[in-house]
Order: structure tokens, then sequence, then C-alpha cells
């Protein structure tokens, strides 16, 4: 104990100079309220070590510290919660060591307004990105994360990082897929090693989110078993401050004053086996899942001189499946639970952070709200029926900037399920905003890549996402080819999303030459 105790009256506060040998992978606020935040680093060895939170950049006026101990356990990373903290104000934070001449680099946060504040609101999201780099290249694979240094260029009230952080599987030639929980540290460790990814992080609160990648693709439980689940979970979490519980899973919201609540979905930890699972979905020609199982015959036919395959028939026990009102996607306790905190939010503005998009374009349901056909609809219907308005829904995962109205069924002759409506195209009040990546393959290349031939994703872009129902899916925005993020400003009046390129130009449509919106929502 004395020795425990000796070492910690070593530690005062001290010089913000860096110290590249003691602290390394930046820093970052997550979980910013209205009077907390919880702050994170990382140093090269077990230490103990001094989170520090100061009202000045010169740390003159420190305001929240606490004695952290980095263990081999967590591989060196710490956090902790500061309470306390006033509402929309600017904190900056460190991480000391003994003596107080070695500290890590410099973050700084906003807290939140109080919830009865009318303020404006501007904040960045995007997600999907790897750091791995092949043997003797000196950059990622997939680029430097271009899109996460123009979000600090926008000077936002925060960020958010939505989903995919890290890939356990990189999408790389001769990468290893990452399934222990210290080969995801690894993976963890070298995305931080980009400088777009530290300043991020240390610019302004970041709030973080897993989608499937953290754990391998396409993941879930039933299939892929609750061991590689909780490597996931630990690894995730000693990288990235955000709220678990077993109960909850990653399930949250946080109110940004007067006009905005963000909630985040937590899609991965209660949902059923997709219905692909067990070769059921299996195209007859191909072996592998049928790439559009709900659409209707006629568009089937329509495209199956690209993908021949879909001349094939669709089993009734995947349709059947797709449909089975006994699947879950949110898993009961969090659908129950996030309709009650939307309904009862007095917030002008509800915007729903959804890993998988929500609005409907048929290709490769499985693994997004599409394939869980049925609570897909309950959830729609419930928002509905309760009169859930100024609502949105921003997503990521899909590799693409796609922007649609959400509708409950679009095309008729359809596979849908029993509570999904007759008439088509059915819509609701609500929009669907999706974007990203940052660094991983886009959509286009991945469609190209399953069907064999170059230039199908734009293709089916132009001819199938962009014509309006009966033709298509009418989407506003259907670019697929370009890594990208979105900025959104709310105000009482608005919520505006501007569909941006990882160099912070107006993002342009599948045509090449039309702009992605901004897309306003008013009153």
């Amino acid at each position: 104990m004395a020795t425990v105790v000796g070492a910690v009256a070593l530690l005062v506060p001290g010089s913000a100079l860096a110290a590249p040998k003691k602290f390394t992978s930046g820093v970052t606020a997550g979980e910013i309220t209205d009077h907390s935040a919880i702050i994170w680093g990382r140093t090269t060895q077990e230490r103990l070590v001094k989170a520090q939170v100061a009202t000045d950049g010169a740390f003159q006026n420190v305001v929240k510290q606490r004695i952290l101990q980095a263990s081999d356990g967590n591989n060196d990373t710490v956090q902790t919660k500061f309470d306390g903290l006033n509402p929309n104000a600017t904190y900056h934070y460190r991480f000391c060591l003994r003596g107080g001449s070695i500290c890590s680099s410099l973050g700084t946060f906003r807290t939140a307004p109080r919830p009865s504040a009318s303020k404006t609101i501007r904040f960045a999201y995007s997600g999907d990105e790897t750091g791995y780099k092949q043997p003797g290249a000196s950059d990622p694979f997939w680029g430097n994360f271009k899109a996460f240094g123009s979000m600090v260029a926008e000077h936002n009230n925060f960020n958010i990082d939505f989903g995919d952080t890290i890939y356990s599987d990189p999408e790389v030639p001769g990468a290893p897929t990452a399934l222990t929980v210290a080969q995801k540290w690894s993976y963890y460790r070298q995305k931080l090693a980009v400088q777009n990814m530290q300043r991020i992080r240390s610019a302004t609160g970041l709030y973080n989110h897993w989608d499937d990648h953290e754990f391998i693709n396409d993941f879930s439980i039933p299939e892929n078993g609750r061991q590689l689940y909780n490597r996931g979970v630990k690894a995730f979490r000693d990288y990235e401050p955000v709220t678990f519980s077993d109960q909850s899973g990653i399930y949250r919201s946080f109110r940004w004053g007067k006009n905005l609540q963000v909630f985040f979905l937590d899609e991965r930890s209660f949902r059923s086996a997709k219905a692909s699972a067990n070769h059921t979905c299996d195209n007859p020609q191909t072996g592998q899942p049928d790439l559009a199982p709900t659409a209707p015959k006629s568009t089937r036919n329509l495209f199956s001189t690209v993908v021949p395959s879909l001349s094939q028939p669709v089993s009734q026990a995947c349709k059947n499946k797709i449909n089975d009102p006994n699947r879950t996607f949110l898993g009961k306790p969090q659908l129950n639970q996030f309709l009650y905190d939307v309904e009862h939010s007095t917030a002008k503005w509800k915007v729903v952070m959804n890993e998988t998009p929500i609005q409907q374009f048929y290709a490769l349901p499985y693994d997004r709200w599409e394939g869980y056909a049925y609570e897909r609809i309950k959830l729609l219907n419930a928002l509905q029926n309760a009169n859930i308005d100024h609502l949105a829904f921003l997503t990521t995962d899909t590799h693409a900037g796609l922007a649609n109205v959400v509708r409950e069924r679009t095309l008729s002759g359809d596979v849908a399920p029993s509570n999904a409506p007759a008439t088509t195209p059915s819509d609701t009040p609500y929009q669907d905003f999706v974007i990203g990546p940052v660094a991983t393959k886009p959509f286009w290349q991945e469609i190209d890549d399953t069907t064999g031939t170059s230039g199908s994703g734009q293709l089916i872009s132009n001819a199938f996402f962009k014509p309006p129902p009966p033709n298509g899916m009418g989407m506003s925005c259907a670019q697929g080819g370009e890594n990208s993020y979105a900025e959104v400003t709310v105000t009482s009046g608005t919520l505006t999303v501007e569909y941006k390129d990882e160099n912070g130009n107006i993002l342009l449509d599948s045509d090449g030459s039309t702009p992605c919106g901004p897309y306003v929502l008013t009153n």
C-alpha cells in the first residue's frame, strides 16, 4: 500500500507536451451529456495515470482529476467518466504520468446544452473504416480516413463514428481475420495510428457505435456464437468509450438541448439469425444466398440479363423465414424501450442512429431491417400510430450515399410480411439517410465483385435505385462509389442533412453531376 501511495503522490499536473514513447493512440471523449463525459487514453505499458479535465488549454483551472491504472488486461487503455460538468461549456482534457512533465496529447469537448435551451446543433456522422496496411505499405489499403479530417474542419458540436470502427475481416487481400481479443486490439491500434482518426477523436466529443465487423461480417450471436460476441465487446469497449450493459447492449440516447435527441439502436446484440442461415435462401444456380429474394418476379426477370441467377425461383422456405413474425432484429425489450423513449421525448427532432438501412431496396436484404421484415413493419407502424413526428433515421453500413423516404412497401408483387399494407408504394413520414464509407470497399465495387461484371453497381443505381416506383426505388441519392460523410444541422424549425465527399465537397449522385441534397426537413 505504501508503494502505491508514494507513486500517486508523485503525480501532479504539469506540461501538456506530447510524449510519443509514453502515450500512444491519441485521446478521445465520448458519451457527452449536459453534465458528463467519458475521457479515454492509452499508454505504452502498465502505469498509474492522472486524468485531468480543465476549463482552459493551459490546465491552470483543473476542475476534475482522477488516478487511473493502465493494465495489460485492457491493452493499457484508460477511461473514466466525469460528472458534475456545466452544460454548454468547453472543456480540455489530458492524461499525465508522474512529475507532470510527461502528458498525452490534448483533447477538447463541449457539453450538451440543457434540455430547455433552444440551440442550433451541428454534427457529422460516417463510419466503416479499416486502418489495415499491407506488409511494406506506408498507408492503409483503403486510404487515410480523409472524411474524418473533413469532419474536423466543420467545427461541430460533436461527431459520430457509426459502426465498423474496425474490420476484423479487413477486405484486404491476404489480411488475417481478427478473432481473438488481442487480434482485435491490434486492429484498433492500427486504425488509431492514422492521424485523421486521432484528429476526429480529440477535436470534439465523439460518439462511437459498433455494427458487424467489430465481430465479423454480418454477425449475429445465433450464427457466430457468444464467445466471439464477448471478445468483440471486450476489444470495442477497451478502445471506444461507450456505455454498455448485458441487458441493453449499447442502446442509449442523448439529449442536445430543446431541439435534438439522438437515439442509438443496438442491432447486433439481440437479433435472430439471418434468414439466409443454414443455406435456407441459397440460389440453386450459385449455391449462395439469393441476391434479391423479396423482389417482384418482374424485377428479377428484368435484371436476370445482368445477373442470370435471378431467373431462378426463390424457395418458399426463404420467403417464410424473412417474413417470420417470431424473428427479431432489436429484441423485444430494446424495441419496447426505444418506442417508449421516443414517444416520451420532448425534443423537437428525434434522430435515430440506425446501424443498417431501414429504407427498402430489395438487394441482399438479409443483414439489414428488410431481412427482418415483420419487425420492420411493426416498428414503422408503432411510430406512426403513436404520431411520432420530426423523426429521421441516420444510417451507415452500406458503403454508399443513399437517401430515400422509408416505405413500408415499395413495389407490387414483392414478397411482403403479413402485417405489410396491401397498397404500394406505402410511404411513411420518415426519411433514411445512408452515408459512408470512410475507408473500405465502396458499394459499387462490392456489387461488381458479386456479379463478376464491372459497372454493375452503377448500373443498378441508375436503372433501379433512382427511378421512382413502380419502376424503381425513387432514391434522391444513390451514389455508391465515393468515400463520404453527412453534415447535420438541427434548429427548432429544420433538420438539414448535407451529403459530402471525403474532401468536404457536395457529394454528386450516381450520374456524376447532380448534387445529393442538401435535404431539409421542416415542421
